[in-house]
């Protein structure tokens, strides 16, 4: 057995979130030990924010690296959310609702979907949505007293935060002081590589040499060490998603200050709409095959609703994943890593699941080829399911008023892994299931039904089951959600009694 060699020296090349998180969690695990870990960023290259939503792993994220969330959310300005709502997407004039946390428990061993479908055979039968308790808190505005919601509904509700992505990189710049990272202000003018083809070194433009056993590529969509260097190669899926560029803008905080993002469908793409205590911020993703910038800017700014707080801009990308993110001795995060629209909000959560799985694999200064092949494969199933999710919400649309939403409803290409949970669905309701998903049933059912995908029937198992019945017992319980969630806070006075952010 070869002598086991263990990585020492970790470099971080880039800042941003991507970065400042992979430095926090690689800090926070080897802190007090001999492993070094190194980030370098250029203060003279900016930082793109494209999301400032995230999913509720993200809250798990933080408590587990020890940090208070109250705090948090007070230094990042943040706010709650439950979910995200949809309007215009099945056609204009119509919204629905994307709600975290599970709809519904199992009756007598039955699936709480299946009933749902049960009841509308009958007269009592209610809106899905009505059945979950993040759809309902998001329609009356509210977020709830987590200490008084014990042995109630309530209790087992999911939220995630909106947050302000340049005070997060600040609060985990703090973070990292303290669990001994180093950081170094720099440019880096040069990689020099072993004759394995391994990364050796960095050299920065003050002439500084940064050696390292493995580096983490945070560089943005260049991809310097990944792509320049190892040329790990680009898969772009711009044939299945077709936006590649987005218009951003901050303005004033706006009022009332929802607890979810709004994803508004517009001619060639999609607007979003995120409030925080401090601001609210504003984007066009769209494509620029069908809209250009001036009236992607003009259609953004007459829909932003209050004063603009910076300057508009403009950001484009490609939809797609690195062939191997991880190769040789050089793991990619972030934009450096891939890209996927940021509609349902899962651009942080694709870094911390990357460090999750990077760190359950973490290699040695060996040959590491077993680890970098199940990696690759794994983080490339979590893009895959993603990128099904998304285009979801764009083919089952019944808009033809633009040629965007023609392109979508008639032409855009369903990858073989979507069409086949299209095909199961429709035929009994049933969804297939895969091995540590992200986007569990109530996802999947809750975009089904808001882009107006219904099964041709539902379990025949559920024959016996009288449909009035069901119905009424499902309308008491949605009832008594309505009634619990009616009791509790205003978002926006919930936030300024247990964790106000102080001004700006």
């Amino acid at each position: 057995m070869s002598a086991y060699q263990p990585i020492e020296n970790i470099v971080i090349a880039g800042g941003g979130t991507a970065g400042w998180l992979a430095a926090a969690t690689l800090g926070n695990i080897f802190a007090n030990t001999s492993t070094q870990i190194t980030l370098i960023e250029s203060s003279q290259i900016g930082t793109i924010g494209v999301g400032e939503a995230t999913i509720p792993p993200f809250i798990a994220v933080i408590e587990s690296l020890g940090i208070d969330l109250v705090d948090f959310i007070q230094q990042t300005q943040a706010s709650f959310k439950w979910g995200i709502q949809f309007p215009n997407w099945r056609k204009k004039d119509h919204s629905y609702f994307h709600p975290f946390g599970t709809l519904g428990k199992t009756i007598d061993g039955h699936d709480f979907f299946q009933c749902w479908l049960k009841t509308l055979e009958g007269k009592e039968a209610m809106p899905l949505m009505a059945h979950s308790k993040e759809a309902i808190l998001a329609e009356q505005g509210r977020f709830f007293k987590p200490f008084e919601a014990a042995n109630t509904p309530l209790a087992s509700a999911q939220f995630a935060l909106h947050v302000d992505a340049n005070l997060v990189v600040k609060y985990l710049k703090r973070f990292c002081e303290g669990k001994g990272v180093k950081h170094i202000d720099g440019k880096i003018e040069k990689v020099t590589t072993h004759p394995s083809g391994d990364i050796a070194s960095l050299t920065l433009d003050d002439g500084q040499l940064v050696n390292g056993d493995f580096f983490i590529d945070c560089t943005g969509f260049k991809g310097l060490l990944i792509e320049e260097v190892l040329a790990s190669g680009y898969e772009d899926w711009r044939c299945y998603l077709p936006c590649n560029k987005a218009v951003t803008v901050p303005t004033q905080a706006s009022e009332p200050l929802n607890p979810f993002t709004i994803a508004t469908a517009q001619d060639a793409g999609w607007t979003w709409k995120i409030p925080l205590q401090h601001r609210t911020g504003n984007g066009y993703v769209f494509a620029d095959d069908y809209i250009n910038d001036d009236t992607a800017l003009s259609t953004l700014l007459n829909q932003v609703g209050e004063p603009l707080q910076g300057e508009p801009q403009f950001i484009p990308f490609k939809t797609g994943i690195r062939k191997q993110p991880w190769k040789s001795n050089c793991l990619s995060l972030g934009l450096a890593q891939g890209f996927l629209e940021p509609l349902e909000s899962t651009a942080i959560h694709l870094v911390s699941k990357s460090l999750a799985l990077f760190v359950r694999m973490f290699p040695n200064k060996e040959n590491n080829e077993l680890l970098r092949n199940e990696f690759n494969r794994r983080l490339r199933a979590d893009y895959e399911e993603i990128r099904d999710f998304l285009i979801l919400h764009y083919c089952e649309t019944e808009r033809e008023d633009t040629p965007f939403w023609r392109w979508c409803k008639y032409e855009m290409p369903i990858p073989a892994s979507l069409q086949e949970k299209l095909d199961f669905f429709k035929r009994g309701g049933g969804l297939i299931p895969q091995v540590e998903a992200l986007f569990q049933p109530t996802s999947w059912y809750a975009v089904f039904e808001g882009m107006g995908v219904r099964p041709d029937t539902y379990n025949p198992t559920l024959n016996a089951l009288d449909a009035n019945a069901l119905g009424k017992s499902l309308s008491a319980g949605a009832k008594s959600l309505q009634t619990l969630a009616n009791t509790q806070p205003l978002h926006k006075a919930f936030l300024e009694q247990y964790c106000c952010a102080p001004k700006p």
